[in-house]
């Protein structure tokens, strides 16, 4: 029988043929976490503990989907964002440190506020009003979702957390009827914002994974859902309003614009810690 020091090291031995040394180790110490439910602190305490047949087998099927690209997320069925475990498969995007950010900025300029309204546009797994849900104090949060399949994911996670988010499935680009006009507090949005020509820019894991309707948009109308969002904004936003988006980095400008020439009182790029312009901040 192998032990856990002896398996973390098999498993990144194996991995380290498609990820780069310190993306394997990683990618395998959270395995190892996964497959034992033990948390890093238990597992660097038992590293001469054997690894059952059945983990063994358990390991050897997870490394097999892994080394065919499948992101680790998918594999093991959860991701972490902020501070939450969410369920995710391939109908939703895996959620990202970036959106991550975008969440932290909205929370921080909205804490102590009461009765929030809330919507987020294009929610995929939930990940934007289920984390805004548990850490502001909401009267009501709305995620809005084209996919079907991507809302019962997002469904699941409100439900994990016993958060009450109100789910809108629905195309943005149609009339949202279903809530009042100018009486939202906040609104999110993680749009497609990826070009068609970055394709080839992109990782395999990432292009032949997750879901191409949540990541592309047309080369000739890169900013498509960025239009449309701003003017159902200005229709349901409240005066002083806010509006968050994550954006592609090389629109941030011109992402201002369309909100500025649809009516907002102001809008500013704001950098991630990467310094790459990531959210776009509009007042309404």
């Amino acid at each position: 029988m192998a032990t856990v020091q002896q398996t973390a090291q098999q498993l990144k031995a194996q991995l380290i043929t498609i990820y780069p040394e310190q993306e394997a180790g990683a990618i395998a110490q959270e395995v190892l976490e996964y497959v034992l439910a033990q948390n890093r602190v238990q597992l660097s305490l038992n590293q001469q503990q054997e690894i059952t047949s059945d983990q063994q087998q358990e390991l050897k099927t997870i490394v097999n989907r892994l080394l065919t690209h499948e992101p680790l997320q998918y594999v093991l069925g959860v991701a972490h964002f902020y501070g939450l475990e969410l369920q995710v498969n391939q109908n939703v995007l895996i959620p990202r440190p970036e959106t991550e950010e975008l969440v932290d900025l909205v929370i921080r300029e909205n804490r102590g506020k009461k009765h929030l309204r809330v919507l987020d546009i294009c929610t995929g797994s939930g990940c934007i009003p289920v984390a805004l849900a548990a850490n502001l104090q909401t009267e009501v949060v709305y995620g809005l979702e084209v996919s079907e399949e991507a809302l019962n994911v997002a469904k699941a996670n409100a439900a994990k957390y016993n958060l009450p988010v109100n789910w809108l499935h629905q195309d943005i680009f149609e009339d949202v009827q279903s809530i009042g006009l100018h009486s939202l507090d906040v609104i999110t949005s993680n749009p497609p914002y990826v070009l068609e020509e970055e394709q080839q820019l992109m990782r395999a894991n990432v292009l032949e994974y997750e879901p191409h309707l949540a990541l592309f948009v047309p080369d000739t109308d890169p900013l498509k859902f960025y239009k449309r969002i701003a003017i159902v904004g200005a229709d349901l936003l409240k005066t002083g309003g806010s509006l968050y988006f994550e954006i592609n980095e090389r629109y941030g400008q011109e992402t201002c614009d369309v909100l500025l020439q649809a009516g907002y009182q102001s809008a500013a790029v704001i950098k991630d810690l990467f310094g790459k312009d990531r959210i776009v901040r509009a007042v309404r």
